[in-house]
């Protein structure tokens, strides 16, 4: 299938006659005259009225962007910044002892919950270096993620800080 280029003018089946305005991967956008801004498949119906060469294969900055993305955060060392939930952003941790003669400590909840998403950065470094590893038995590896799993069972108290869910600690579920 040869990819139009930007400037290719259509008539589709359904929205009428458009002007290709962008190209990704797997839809062009398109501009209709009746319709606006609509993005279609690239293999989707519609007559080529005119078509303009594309002259390199498309890929979106978006594209890059979100691979680059997924790939420094697979194999890098670098903590992603990741979102405090609102009804936390400024607040304070206040530990309080048991016996009030001791001092309470108290610690902004932003510090804290940086560090808890170091320590779950790091715990995703060391899976992933297991995984990796050549010199580990496949045994083990499976031994390993094991226990890696039951650390973050052991961490999901901390999902209440996270703002997005995607961002929680799983543990091993429950049958």
């Amino acid at each position: 299938m040869k990819l139009l280029g930007i400037g290719s003018r259509i008539n589709h089946s359904e929205y009428g006659f458009g002007v290709v305005t962008n190209v990704d991967s797997k839809h062009y956008w398109v501009t209709f005259q009746e319709n606006g801004l609509e993005t279609i498949a690239l293999n989707d119906d519609f007559d080529i009225i005119e078509a303009v060469n594309q002259e390199v294969d498309s890929v979106s900055f978006y594209e890059v962007e979100s691979s680059l993305r997924k790939i420094l955060k697979q194999w890098s060392d670098v903590t992603e910044i990741v979102p405090i939930a609102d009804k936390f952003k400024g607040g304070n941790l206040i530990i309080q002892p048991a016996d009030t003669n001791l001092s309470s400590k108290e610690i902004a909840i932003d510090t804290f919950f940086h560090k808890v998403v170091m320590v779950r950065d790091r715990i995703r470094v060391m899976e992933q270096k297991i995984n990796a590893s050549k010199t580990l038995a496949d045994q083990d590896k499976v031994d390993l993620q094991q226990y890696i799993t039951r650390i973050y069972g052991s961490l999901t108290t901390f999902n209440v800080l996270f703002k997005l869910k995607s961002d929680h600690f799983v543990g091993a579920k429950s049958k």
